[in-house]
């Protein structure tokens, strides 16, 4: 039986997984789907902003289940927490995925975008409907003309999340350093997974990260845009 971690995106928590934790329990493995930091049922606590924190604090529940390698995987900010996990726990993780992710750090452009975000989105008056603006943009347009059940689902995944914690986990995302000489030095199994519509992570980074992997599998899915485990599935 192997361990597999499920990371969750930004703005949404362990639910976005529900359908591959049960394909895979139903393999006969164990799935290990957590909250992150601020979302769902976890707590946000009072530490600065740090996608090193949270990769500690996967670390803390893996010795909990008593885990000691896994499969991890991660979807966007998921991603960057399992990059973080895997410069500082890499002899933890024997097999990796990654989807709708960057390996370089935020460009000064990035960072301050997502600094705005951070606190425009704890504005009480206006907040809800910046989330509510931005949330179309993290499935594809095929998702948006043909899936309304998915971007129905987004939605409310996303008008749930605690602002404060969308904020954290923003300025945490802009404060990472580049995970590529991570990536390069990641001597195991590895596939990058990309929507072939994702509006928010072009297509010559997700390859970027598929390269620096030594033995990184690149995976396209179509009519797929940011969130491809959640947007290819009938509804």
């Amino acid at each position: 039986m192997k361990s597999v971690v499920l990371l969750h995106a930004l703005g949404l928590d362990s639910t976005m997984w529900e359908a591959q934790h049960r394909a895979l329990e139903s393999a006969g493995h164990q799935v290990i789907a957590p909250d992150q930091r601020g979302f769902g049922t976890t707590a946000l606590g009072s530490v600065p902003p740090s996608l090193d924190t949270v990769a500690d604090d996967l670390a803390r529940l893996l010795d909990e289940r008593g885990v000691e390698s896994t499969v991890l995987v991660g979807a966007s900010m998921g991603a960057y927490v399992a990059m973080a996990f895997l410069r500082r726990h890499g002899d933890r993780v024997h097999a990796l995925g990654l989807l709708s992710a960057r390996a370089r750090a935020d460009d000064a452009r990035a960072k301050a975008a997502r600094t705005a975000f951070a606190a425009r989105v704890v504005e009480p008056e206006t907040g809800p409907a910046f989330v509510a603006a931005m949330t179309p943009g993290l499935v594809g347009a095929t998702t948006r003309a043909t899936r309304p059940r998915v971007v129905a689902a987004v939605r409310t995944a996303a008008a749930t999340a605690r602002p404060e914690a969308l904020a954290w986990a923003q300025r945490a995302i802009a404060g990472r350093p580049s995970s590529l000489d991570v990536l390069r030095a990641a001597d195991l199994p590895a596939v990058v997974i990309a929507g072939a519509e994702d509006e928010l992570v072009p297509p010559e980074h997700t390859r970027e990260v598929a390269e620096a992997l030594p033995a990184g599998r690149l995976l396209v899915v179509p009519g797929a845009g940011h969130l491809p485990s959640l947007e290819p599935r009938t509804w």
